[in-house]
């Protein structure tokens, strides 16, 4: 006869179980992802078209992801979050206008706007390097200063840039570049047209998913080199890094380096999908979407992982893209479309920072 506790003890097992599957994915997002759920059931009871709404969160998530991605690096060497973002995205910004000023289109313009935003991404990440060596343990807040320090003076460059290209400069005065840059005769949703499909009337953006899980597999490999390795390593313990031979100073600046070259790449993406380059004061609060949503995702300043990068990007994103047509459905009336988009996104900043753990 089989035992009367075999019951009891097989509900133990389960219950321990579901606690530590609860406890590895975390009670935040869990709080996050039940919110994400009640969001879907509002808009459908409101009989809002979820087709739509998918397919927009699909979008988001990939013209984001990359830029969330570029955390990743920072995060691993031990230099915190790169509340600095802005100057890699300053620098694919760069890259970007010279593309259009030469009027490539299509991938060709795509993939020349990368080429030449990364050689002064690796300028710029490593002068940003060694000034952040010399602030040790105030990385994040230094960084901060730096992003905004950055995209203000590049804001006298745009008006004094060599660019004579009709299409791109102010009409009155015939110089300066203007505040958005419209991609439409260029290279306008490449990525989100290459290979998109419709399925059960949601739109699938292939190229531009496609393109954003290259860049996290070839980080995931990465990581499993033998410099990604010693990157972790110096980034979870520097004494111990040090004791094993490892140059810990090397090691943070290539983090950064990365990190700054990921951005750049990431705006273009970013970019490519919105249809336009924005100059000027717009890249000045690129880090906090990006640092939110893989703080969100489950990463710390002690550990971070792709995982935590996927995870976030489609919480975040998709949080984002169903909140505010769900609240503005439900305050019908009332012109609040901005006011609700700055609640929403600032909210999950704020509580992503809440949610941060320190060694």
């Amino acid at each position: 006869m089989s035992s009367p506790y075999r019951g009891l003890g097989v509900y133990a097992e389960l219950t321990d179980r579901i606690e530590k599957s609860l406890s590895r994915f975390g009670i935040p997002r869990l709080i996050i992802s039940g919110f994400l759920l009640l969001l879907f059931i509002l808009a459908l009871i409101m009989k809002m078209d979820l087709k739509i709404l998918i397919s927009d969160s699909l979008v988001r998530i990939g013209m984001n992801g990359i830029l969330v991605l570029a955390m990743l690096p920072s995060l691993r060497c031990g230099a915190g979050l790169n509340f600095g973002l802005p100057v890699g995205v300053i620098c694919g910004l760069l890259g970007g206008v010279l593309s259009l000023n030469w009027n490539i289109t299509g991938f060709a313009g795509f993939f020349t706007a990368i080429a030449f935003s990364i050689p002064p991404a690796i300028i710029a990440g490593y002068l940003y390097a060694l000034l952040l060596e010399r602030v040790k343990g105030q990385e994040m807040m230094v960084g901060t200063y730096i992003g905004f320090s950055v995209v203000a003076g590049m804001c006298i460059f745009w008006l004094m840039a060599p660019i004579d290209n009709p299409a791109l400069i102010f009409a009155i005065g015939g110089k300066g570049l203007r505040y958005t840059l419209t991609l439409n005769d260029t290279y306008a949703k490449i990525l989100n047209n290459f290979l998109s499909f419709s399925l059960l009337g949601i739109t699938i953006p292939t190229g531009l998913l496609l393109f954003f899980l290259l860049f996290c597999v070839l980080m995931y490999y990465f990581f499993r080199s033998k410099i990604g390795l010693a990157m972790t390593a110096v980034g979870a313990n520097p004494m111990y890094a040090v004791s094993s031979g490892i140059n810990v100073r090397k090691m943070r600046m290539s983090g950064i380096i990365l990190s700054t070259v990921l951005a750049a790449i990431g705006i273009i993406v970013y970019s490519q999908s919105y249809g336009f380059l924005q100059l000027y004061t717009a890249p000045l609060y690129a880090a906090f979407p990006a640092m939110a949503a893989i703080l969100i995702g489950g990463a710390s300043l002690a550990r971070a992982s792709i995982s935590h990068v996927l995870i976030g990007t489609i919480l975040f994103q998709t949080l984002l893209t169903i909140a505010l047509p769900v609240t503005q459905t439900i305050l019908q009336g009332s012109d609040i479309s901005e006011i609700a988009r700055i609640i929403i996104s600032n909210g999950m900043i704020i509580y992503a920072l809440t949610r941060a753990e320190r060694r």
